[in-house]
């Protein structure tokens, strides 16, 4: 049976209100549009039943020795950061400058960030769903560090078109992850900089390495690419800190391609290396991380038993 198609009319309807929404909360007060952050961040909780499940599902994996209500605080943390990095995403054209960006983010460890950024080699920045990944490569182009990133186009066109031309803002460039592998290569080729979200289900042909407690399906393109071009790769996360609304940007793990490039398993240990990078950063903020999506979505399937003579 076919997929149904899409209806134009009812997909620019919520376009329409997605634009309503986005131009209330840039007029509120900076204080009033993070409470109804944290707000709706309460009420998706309490009407999410199947990805509030998913999330708690997740969680147990990965924390085995945190008890039932240590969970659902989890659960409970998660939806609030999700909704209220929402309402802080529409508020970034209005709030974030150069000017004041050091009210709005900080980087211990910024010498790893321009040690990489002034290198001839092409680079990669990996990041998750953690923290306010959108945050880096939105920041960094208002520093002039202008980046592709590569993304999954939306169902619904008017709103895929909206959210692209506000990640674009600053000078960043937004890929399609399907049917863009041409202008993804070139970037590495010609020593540009390209992000991407390294925590994706990659489906049952996918590389399983182990993250958070259980098998999890990854591409293998990231590791093939940097092995290909030999770009610094950067493991990087966009972690909420206690001010009002800010972020540290953290410098998890700087990789080079070079020293895998005689490993037999080079595909394996560099897809390896930079997924525990990430485990270490969801591990220290883990109400931080989008657990709502099935990462584990997919698990390895037993060998077949071959039958007896």
């Amino acid at each position: 049976m076919g997929k149904k198609p899409r209806s134009a009319t009812a997909d620019y309807a919520v376009y329409l209100v997605v634009r309503v929404v986005v131009a209330v909360l840039q007029a509120l007060p900076e204080r009033w549009a993070i409470g109804f952050g944290h707000l709706l961040g309460a009420l998706a909780h309490r009407i999410d039943k199947r990805h509030r499940e998913v999330a708690r599902d997740n969680l147990r994996h990965a924390f085995p020795e945190r008890d039932a209500r240590q969970i659902d605080r989890l659960v409970r943390g998660c939806y609030r950061h999700f909704c209220t990095m929402v309402v802080e995403m529409v508020l970034l054209p209005r709030k974030f400058r150069l000017t004041n960006w050091n009210m709005r983010m900080r980087c211990p460890n910024a010498r790893a960030f321009i040690d990489v950024l002034t290198t001839e080699r092409p680079r990669m920045y990996l990041t998750g769903h953690f923290g306010n990944w959108e945050l880096i490569g939105y920041s960094g182009g208002a520093f002039g560090a202008s980046s592709h990133a590569i993304a999954r186009t939306l169902d619904n066109p008017y709103l895929d078109q909206f959210l692209k031309k506000f990640r674009e803002r600053t000078g960043q460039t937004i890929l399609c992850k399907n049917g863009e592998f041409d202008r993804i290569t070139e970037v590495l080729e010609t020593g540009g900089i390209l992000g991407t979200l390294a925590d994706q289900d990659a489906g049952q042909r996918g590389l399983f390495v182990e993250f958070l407690n259980r098998p999890a399906s990854t591409h293998k393109a990231v590791a093939l690419m940097a092995l290909e071009y030999r770009p610094l790769m950067l493991v990087v996360g966009a972690a909420r800190v206690p001010e009002p609304w800010g972020y540290e940007i953290v410098v998890e793990d700087v990789i080079d391609p070079n020293d895998y490039a005689d490993r037999p398993d080079a595909v394996e240990a560099i897809t390896v290396r930079y997924t525990l990078a990430l485990e270490r950063l969801v591990r220290r903020y883990p109400e931080q991380y989008f657990w709502l999506h099935r990462r584990w979505k997919h698990q390895p399937q037993p060998r077949a038993r071959k039958k007896a003579a």
